[in-house]
């Protein structure tokens, strides 16, 4: 037996109201079709669902029955209609690292603007979020994809340097053990191992104990150039700089409003105005 969830939408309107005139109200369908589905379902589930009376219609057994098996349905229908009503403008999600998200925060203005076709949303995280799942729509990464699925469009390189707000400061910050490591954290560990004074969940954690004088910060230049009250403590760390990519789905990347976002994107992760080389 298949029947649709229209026809049991329309059991739970007649269980609620007691009757075909209210159930009419509520749903805009017409006391006799309403009527006939309702035989028609009966038929089907070879159970009679209702007692039908001058007194309108009664839930038999098999009734209260059906009505309890079928109550998760009126939640279901609540997340519906959130739905369908809620803005249709498609939320492109975009993945990157924390100096990545930082950036783009900043400047999405510059290309994306209320009423464009599609709405930024960032996933800021340094593990790689699954673009083949469609866990998200776009992600900036620090290599070129291997896989044959995934599509990639080169930006420009990233650059590293240590920072920290005076050079009298030796000790520097790393992630905490069992987190998503980056270049820039291994490296720390590689080579001052010994002089990590303390750390931080997240890399924007770790710029604000870099800014209080804890210690040294290894960022991309792109991002340590531009904060206020930090100073350039080294050359250019040529041993992690690597080339940036733009990666997608080969199928979403011909949907229009990942489309527009990879532009948008592009533009500013290839402004060499907004990250100059180093």
């Amino acid at each position: 037996m298949q029947r649709s969830l229209d026809d049991l939408a329309l059991f739970l309107a007649i269980a609620d109201a007691g009757g075909l005139a209210g159930a009419a109200r509520a749903t805009g369908q017409s006391a006799a079709t309403l009527s006939r589905r309702m035989t028609a379902l009966e038929r089907d589930l070879n159970r009679r669902l209702f007692e039908r009376g001058a007194r309108g219609y009664t839930l038999t057994a098999a009734g209260r029955e059906l009505l309890a098996e079928a109550e998760p349905l009126r939640d279901v229908a609540q997340r519906l209609t959130r739905w369908a009503s809620a803005d249709p403008t498609p939320r492109v999600r975009i993945t990157t690292g924390h100096w990545t998200s930082r950036f783009l925060a900043r400047h999405i203005r510059r290309v994306w603007s209320p009423g464009d076709a599609w709405v930024p949303e960032f996933l800021a995280s340094n593990a790689n979020v699954d673009l083949a799942r469609r866990e998200a729509d776009i992600g900036v990464r620090n290599r070129r994809p291997e896989q044959n699925w995934l599509a990639a469009r080169v930006t420009l390189p990233v650059h590293y340097a240590v920072y920290g707000v005076d050079p009298q400061v030796q000790e520097f910050l790393a992630l905490p053990d069992g987190y998503p490591t980056t270049p820039s954290d291994r490296w720390v560990r590689r080579h001052h191992g010994d002089e990590i004074v303390t750390g931080a969940s997240d890399t924007r954690l770790m710029l604000d104990l870099a800014l209080s004088g804890m210690g040294r910060i290894v960022m991309p230049t792109f991002a340590g150039d531009a904060v206020e009250g930090l100073a350039r403590l080294s050359p250019p760390i040529a041993e992690i700089a690597h080339d940036e990519w733009l990666v997608m789905h080969q199928d979403a990347r011909h949907d229009p409003p990942v489309r527009a976002a990879i532009d948008a994107l592009f533009t500013l992760l290839s402004d060499p105005a907004l990250r100059p080389a180093p």
